[in-house]
């Protein structure tokens, strides 16, 4: 939280649900992809947003800028209530807060040079010419060359398309950039190479990022905090060092288990992540987990545990979280 108490994103209890469709057998239950979330990011903060595919990461990411409506809850940018914006506080916001999407080619029409790519935001916003960057000025921004700005999209490899997507999003000099998957498709040279990026940029220019992931070493370079995502809510918060390296609840046990690199600083008791992931239409009662977790009892199958405080700066949402953190101790 920065000094004066206030968040640039606020999300208090938001709910995003989808109604099924009908058949001829009735109605399917609604898909509950975001299922009371709460999360706060502060000004220039970073925060990864983790979860398999399906746990409702990227409709919470797209709930936040009102790209997808919320069924209910309360969202804040900037000060601005996302949910009840109306048309000027929508370009407001659009100028505020900027999201850079998986597929980065796809992001990027194929009739438009790299150059009215990168200005076509001025011309939507009317941004006076002398608030503009020159497209070779964003293209710095990002370590690109200038000659780039006469290039079409189908000559751009992943990690260049990428980048260009992240200019484009500067252009207007927002205060928030979310990113996600901002690795995908990437080899891992190219993926390091981004997310220094990022860090550089949010050190410069004082940017708020959430990123939103399913690779929990991405966050862990280049975010402070991290969410835990599982199922439409939220199982852990806290910041990323100490999740990575203690993690409280299970289901991010099990995840930084399946990290493919043999670090043992980071490795837990805890058996790999196995098992399907529930549907969002049904999601089990009582601790969403509890069907894949090696620690569950009776209690986990009927008791919803809630997401509490385990340690200053730590959040859990799991019965048995101060006694795992207990585990890791010395």
């Amino acid at each position: 939280m920065n000094a004066d108490g206030r968040s640039l994103v606020h999300a208090d209890n938001v709910y995003a649900h989808f109604d099924g469709a009908s058949t001829i057998f009735g109605s399917r239950p609604a898909v509950r992809a975001v299922d009371g979330v709460s999360l706060s990011l502060p000004y220039g903060g970073t925060l990864g947003l983790v979860g398999e595919s399906g746990s409702g990461k990227t409709t919470l990411a797209r709930c936040l800028l009102g790209l997808t409506e919320a069924t209910s809850g309360a969202i804040t940018v900037g000060g601005i209530d996302v949910r009840a914006a109306r048309r000027q506080d929508r370009k407001t916001l659009r100028r505020e807060a900027q999201m850079i999407f998986q597929d980065a080619h796809a992001s990027l029409s194929p009739r438009l040079t790299v150059r009215a790519l990168l200005t076509e935001p001025y011309r939507i916003h009317r941004v006076p010419r002398s608030e503009q960057r020159s497209a070779e000025e964003l293209l710095e921004m990002v370590e690109l060359p200038g000659e780039h700005a006469e290039k079409y999209p189908h000559e751009l490899s992943g990690g260049q398309a990428r980048r260009v997507n992240i200019a484009r999003a500067l252009a207007l000099r927002p205060r928030l950039l979310i990113a996600d998957e901002p690795t995908a498709g990437l080899d891992v040279s190219a993926a390091a190479s981004v997310l220094t990026l990022l860090r550089g940029l949010a050190a410069d220019t004082g940017l708020a990022y959430l990123i939103v992931t399913h690779n929990l070493d991405t966050v862990g370079y280049a975010a402070e905090h991290l969410a835990v995502m599982y199922l439409g809510v939220i199982v852990e918060q806290g910041p990323v060092h100490d999740v990575l390296h203690r993690p409280a609840h299970p289901y991010t046990r099990a995840l930084v288990r399946s990290l493919p690199e043999a670090n043992p600083a980071r490795r837990t008791s805890a058996a790999p992540l196995s098992g399907e992931v529930p549907s969002p239409r049904n999601p089990p009662p009582g601790c969403r987990f509890h069907t894949r977790c090696p620690q569950a009892v009776d209690r986990c199958r009927t008791e919803t545990p809630a997401l509490d405080q385990v340690t200053k700066d730590r959040l859990a949402a799991c019965h048995w979280a101060a006694d795992n953190l207990r585990s890791h101790s010395g």
